[in-house]
């Protein structure tokens, strides 16, 4: 499928963004680890929380969806209740589904295998296998690394101390479901922070966290119990509206309910040094996270520099953050951003090989970019390699640039934004 887009003449209005997508994924998992029937309120609709919501169904978790209502009952297996799937467990697109289940697979009675789609397998899982192994699972891939991960039981897991060579929510959040079923305490050292989404919900589901420094743990045999949770907005979501109001002649838009953790929002914040006027309204706290409704409004931008201290809580918003850069006057820089070569695809070359077919003054790194403005951009036949953070930024590229745009591929934006091709040139008029 493709989209077709045009300069935008305005961008204007107030819209909600879907549940986010972390705390959806995570809010599913431990429903289902708990005992009793958990509801979640507002979870993301995309296809990457879909699969998550599949691997656990197959795995004896019973959920369904309110009539009428954006809310999920979850009832959980409780933690030593999964049941042996009758087939493959299948992760689709979703890097999270793979690798926070893995801590949970990696500890059961059974063997099982977890597979996704042919984007997904060429994604390295050996920074989760070295560390479970650690621990004490049985697990093969193919080229020790890829998937399928074929999970063999009787691998009793033990309590590890781990120091994270990379920051990576993922790995933090697998590596503590597995400890929840080890025997002793494990605990993850992190020297850069990342989001810590499974720190605050295990919490609100019953399990004791105990945070010192840079150090996490879990004690194993840890249970959780049922609980009731309201997903705020995505921030990543989000971004690609913030963006496009910050970037278009005039724009303004107001986004409601959004999540603004510190480890995810930084985002705003480098849109705000670089001169977009972002106001915060309604500041409250939903199911332990910071929420607000956001109102960014366009204003002449200038460059920014983004370094590996604030990477991970802006990674998933790098690929419409370089599109903002175009517009913006000096040289924008971004650095320690190797980790964006192992995503959905490679979005460090992605986004350099678009901007360029749009005419766009950018030079790629092995870490990051560097891109000069502001140039004005020409409309041109965008690849989204899948990439559904591609095809999206991509769209509000198209929105300041002379032309037509064409987006190959767009309906990989339904893993995360279910309907933003709509909503965005809704806001288009």
């Amino acid at each position: 499928m493709e989209e077709r887009f045009a300069r935008a003449k305005k961008f204007s209005g107030r819209l909600g963004v879907p549940g986010d997508k972390s705390i959806s994924h995570r809010a599913l998992i431990f429903a289902g680890l708990a005992s009793g029937t958990s509801v979640i309120e507002g979870p993301a609709g995309g296809r990457d929380v879909q699969s998550t919501a599949g691997c656990l169904e197959a795995l004896g978790v019973k959920t369904d969806t309110e009539v009428g209502a954006k809310k999920l009952r979850v009832t959980g297996a409780g933690k030593e209740g999964l049941k042996e799937p009758a087939h493959q467990l299948d992760a689709g697109n979703s890097g999270t589904t793979m690798r926070l289940l893995a801590g949970v697979l990696a500890a059961q009675p059974f063997s099982c295998s977890i597979t996704g789609d042919k984007y997904l397998r060429r994604r390295p899982m050996r920074r989760i296998i070295e560390p479970l192994s650690l621990m004490g699972a049985r697990i093969k891939a193919v080229d020790e690394q890829f998937a399928p991960l074929d999970f063999t039981a009787g691998g009793r897991l033990k309590g590890i101390r781990y120091r994270m060579p990379i920051p990576s929510a993922q790995v933090k959040s697998c590596l503590l479901l597995a400890g929840l079923f080890a025997g002793e305490t494990t605990t993850v050292i992190e020297e850069i922070p990342s989001r810590d989404h499974t720190e605050r919900m295990l919490g609100l589901f019953g399990v004791e966290v105990d945070r010192k420094g840079n150090e996490i743990s879990v004690s194993g045999g840890s249970t959780l119990k049922a609980a009731d949770i309201r997903v705020p907005g995505d921030p990543s979501s989000a971004a690609f509206f913030a963006a496009a109001a910050a970037v278009i002649p005039g724009g303004r838009v107001t986004i409601e309910n959004i999540c603004l953790n510190p480890t995810r929002a930084s985002f705003f914040e480098v849109l705000e040094s670089m001169g977009a006027r972002i106001s915060r309204q309604n500041p409250r706290r939903q199911s332990g996270e910071p929420v607000a409704d956001l109102t960014v409004e366009e204003r002449p931008l200038k460059s920014a520099s983004i370094d590996g201290g604030i990477l991970p809580s802006l990674i998933d918003e790098i690929p419409v953050l370089a599109v903002a850069a175009t517009q913006a006057e000096g040289r924008t820089r971004i650095t320690d951003a190797s980790e964006l070569r192992v995503k959905e695809t490679d979005r460090l070359a992605a986004v350099a090989a678009n901007l360029k077919k749009m005419g766009a003054r950018v030079r790629e790194f092995p870490d990051g970019l560097e891109i000069d403005g502001p140039c004005t951009l020409k409309g041109a036949e965008i690849d989204s390699f899948g990439d559904h953070r591609i095809a999206m930024a991509f769209s509000v590229a198209a929105l300041v640039a002379d032309g037509e745009t064409v987006i190959r591929q767009a309906e990989c934006a339904d893993i995360s934004f279910p309907g933003f091709y709509t909503l965005l040139r809704g806001l288009c008029g």
